[in-house]
């Protein structure tokens, strides 16, 4: 009888397992890095409470956006229009709260502004067939020049105190903005890990075909992924410009890239190769620690945008290394 050939030892199941092991650990090891080595250039000032307080703040308003963008990136498609639509409805919420509305009744119409272009986004690719990545950048163009028309590209000011509050007020020693991101990754959480809706997302983004078959409503439920990114980027942007006092045309578009950033950074952490809410929070982390580091240490932002698209590519790059390696 032949003898067995003996096993290599790069071909035993732990040492298989081990690169997969450290392109999951990847992202964490570089947030810790990250923190090591502005803590390094910057003690004095990075290593504080007040500091790292400054960073929560700053992501908040980004976390909703990338929180949203998760349900959408688990179904398997993109929203490219967040950023641009938060960037509107400030536009809109801010000219109705100058024209003299209640804050709560402009809240509310911003909310449903949010969630009617959700609503137009879901029908366009669940509905239509259309690329979602198509189908977003038109409206995201479409809400840009909106936003632009509704402002005559100037900022809107004069923002009452009880509105602003939000974005700047604090419950306690926290935040609002942190409270309410807070809330909502905790609601996502809930929808994606214990919910039907939460699995039917995650079956389609798996496999949509063996999702249909086996009697998952897969137009419906991919229409409410997008639902979810309107409602959660009207939101952001009611939140950013209550931070800033003001309503800007453009103050909400950085969001998009950084979101979807963060969604890729986190991905590398996933056991499945599918975002999570948890691995969207540490990619926040990346995110936010890299731009307070930088802003700290005076770099200027051009060169904070272009590191933004290295940080996507290497993302995306960890995240197929990842899927490969399992």
């Amino acid at each position: 009888m032949p003898r067995s050939t003996p096993a290599r030892a790069g071909s035993r199941p732990g040492a298989r397992r081990l690169p997969a092991r450290l392109a999951s650990l990847g992202t964490l090891l570089g947030l810790v890095g990250l923190v090591a080595l502005f803590g390094l250039l910057k003690p004095q000032i990075f290593l504080t409470p007040l500091n790292f307080s400054n960073i929560l703040e700053q992501v908040a308003v980004l976390a909703i956006v990338a929180s949203v963008q998760t349900i959408v990136m688990v179904v398997g498609d993109f929203d490219l229009s967040v950023g641009a639509l938060a960037s509107l409805i400030g536009v809109i919420v801010a000219q109705l709260l100058v024209g003299g509305m209640h804050p709560v009744t402009a809240i509310l119409l911003g909310l449903g502004a949010g969630l009617v272009a959700g609503a137009i986004n879901g029908f366009l690719v669940a509905y239509l067939g259309l690329s979602a990545f198509i189908a977003t950048l038109a409206t995201m163009t479409s809400f840009t020049g909106l936003a632009l028309l509704l402002s005559n590209g100037t900022t809107v000011f004069g923002l009452p105190e009880s509105f602003i509050w939000l974005g700047q007020g604090r419950i306690g020693p926290v935040p609002v903005p942190v409270v309410i991101a807070v809330v909502l990754m905790l609601l996502v959480w809930f929808l994606l890990s214990k919910s039907v809706l939460g699995r039917s997302w995650y079956a389609i983004g798996g496999n949509a075909e063996a999702a249909k078959l086996s009697g998952v409503n897969t137009k419906w439920v991919r229409f409410t992924a997008f639902l979810f990114s309107g409602g959660g980027a009207a939101l952001a942007g009611i939140i950013l410009t209550a931070r800033l006092a003001s309503g800007h045309p453009s103050a909400g578009d950085p969001m998009m890239l950084s979101s979807i950033a963060a969604v890729f950074l986190g991905i590398t952490l996933s056991r499945t190769g599918s975002p999570t809410i948890g691995g969207t929070a540490v990619g926040l982390g990346i995110v936010g620690v890299l731009s307070n580091g930088l802003n700290l240490l005076q770099v200027n932002s051009y060169v904070q945008q272009v590191l933004t698209g290295v940080i996507i590519l290497l993302a995306v790059s960890l995240s197929r290394l990842s899927r490969k390696r399992r």
